[in-house]
């Protein structure tokens, strides 16, 4: 495990070696890396903007609106996947809804939040809302349909009544397709997020990076990309732990790290 680490450790120094060699030295290939910002340039003004009030606030605004959609997202996505899996009713009353609204992408409906929430911190977390429900309700649905149904049957004739089987059997089972789901799910909440505070926010890393943007200051926009990879990487990692503690029960896949 020591090694593995020590591995992608290095991945990482060697990317941002790269990003160093090749922009400092101005090289122009097929693309042009002498209007970049070098790994120092960025590490420097990474640095004084941790040092600042402004980027704490956008760290916690940006934060809570992920928090707040994808927590909803992931409530209402795994029910509604598990109604649409077990329900004929619901399969056909909200199944075709859910497949016509499902392909749009969330931030497509900023100007449909606009419109429906008189403040723009509740159309953020709206489109938060949207980016992850949809990937939680398929994955849900089809790890749903997926468990074998000679285990319920079991479950059945030892007397199991409907919940016994939903709780004891069916949500278990289905669980790991789900944290598959709260795992891609988190994923697209924070791409769409940060486009939402780019295009209708007011506070927020995403206001924040389009906001150097548009005053040539492409250190900081680079700041704002790092952060959000880190942001991304830290969530990430915590909905797959708290994944791997629900289903500990399960056996260790080969070459899997604990």
């Amino acid at each position: 495990m020591t090694r593995r680490r020590l591995l992608r450790l290095l991945s990482l120094l060697g990317f941002v070696g790269l990003w160093q060699l090749l922009t400092a030295q101005h090289v122009r290939l097929w693309v042009r890396f002498d209007h970049l910002p070098t790994a120092v340039q960025v590490w420097e003004a990474f640095g004084l903007r941790l040092g600042t009030a402004e980027y704490w606030q956008d760290l916690t605004d940006s934060l809570l609106r992920i928090g707040t959609g994808f927590l909803l997202a992931a409530l209402l996505g795994v029910s509604a996947g598990v109604l649409t899996a077990r329900s004929r009713w619901a399969a056909d009353l909200l199944g075709p809804v859910l497949e016509v609204v499902r392909p749009i992408p969330a931030i497509a409906l900023v100007p449909v939040a606009i419109m429906l929430f008189p403040e723009n911190e509740q159309g953020i977390v709206f489109i938060t809302f949207a980016a992850a429900f949809f990937p939680v309700t398929v994955a849900t649905r089809h790890a749903v349909r997926a468990v074998p149904p000679l285990w319920e049957e079991a479950v059945r004739t030892m007397g199991g009544g409907r919940w016994r089987v939903l709780f004891s059997v069916v949500l278990p089972a289905a669980l790991p397709g789900v944290v598959g789901g709260l795992s891609v799910g988190i994923g697209v909440s924070w791409i769409c997020v940060i486009s939402a505070e780019m295009v209708s926010g007011q506070f927020g890393v995403g206001y924040r990076t389009w906001q150097a943007y548009t005053v040539l200051d492409y250190p900081g926009v680079f700041v704002g990309m790092a952060t959000i990879g880190l942001l991304g990487w830290l969530t990430s990692g915590a909905v797959e732990i708290l994944g791997r503690r629900l289903t500990g029960w399960l056996p260790p896949r080969l070459g899997s790290e604990r």
